[in-house]
């Protein structure tokens, strides 16, 4: 699915890279996980409603939920289920990036889509353009507020912001390298035959902000390694 890091980059609160090696085992320590896991769910919920929103809509979606709508159309497979298995691709290219997933990247990759695709078991596009496009509109609100929680949960990057943190270690901008892959999954899905519109610049402009407004306000502080002697 789509993906948001907040605008001091990639899964960072406090100043600390959320996918650092000590922070990521003192967050997965069993005290942490039943306070951050319900945070971690809720999010990757909010997230998949969000998106589902944007697929009744009609009227664009994110770059990512562009490629995946245009091989579910190419295909017949659910959307959401799309996002799942390109999710698990994109994962793979975690192996040669040397990149180790959390318990939320692998959450991340079946959650959203499956909120997706049972959101829109009962959400139809509506016929009036007012509500297409408040529904748009809501799409982003509630995408940037679940990832404030699952982001915030410090549990693992999803699987696409982990692709950026692992070029970003081999020299690589992540600004630089989130454009140029971002651009190419939208051209390649709207060739596909996914929806790009109105939407998709909304998503585009307005999902960074939005997520700079709820991360810091959402996120947990990062639990002390023991080990670490910290």
């Amino acid at each position: 699915m789509t993906e948001a890091s907040s605008a001091a980059g990639p899964f960072q609160a406090g100043g600390a890279p959320r996918g650092h090696t000590s922070i990521r085992r003192a967050n997965h320590r069993r005290d942490q996980l039943r306070r951050r896991l319900p945070r971690l769910l809720f999010g990757l919920v909010l997230c998949g409603l969000g998106i589902a929103s944007m697929v009744a809509a009609d009227l664009g979606l994110g770059p990512w939920d562009v490629l995946h709508q245009g091989l579910s159309r190419l295909s017949g497979v659910p959307i959401g289920m799309v996002g799942i298995l390109v999710g698990l691709v994109v994962l793979g290219l975690w192996l040669p990036l040397r990149e180790r997933p959390g318990l939320g990247t692998v959450l991340n990759v079946v959650i959203i889509g499956v909120v997706i695709d049972l959101t829109l078991l009962v959400l139809s596009t509506p016929g009036a353009l007012w509500l297409r496009t408040l529904m748009m509109l809501a799409g982003p609100v509630l995408f940037a507020i679940g990832s404030g929680f699952y982001i915030g949960a410090g549990l693992g990057p999803g699987p696409r912001d982990g692709v950026m943190t692992g070029l970003a270690r081999r020299g690589v901008p992540v600004g630089v390298a989130r454009a140029a892959i971002e651009i190419s999954v939208l051209v390649g899905g709207w060739l596909l035959g996914g929806t790009v519109g109105a939407g998709t610049l909304v998503f585009a402009f307005g999902i960074g902000p939005l997520v700079h407004v709820f991360l810091p306000r959402l996120s947990l502080a990062d639990a002390v390694d023991a080990g670490s002697g910290g």
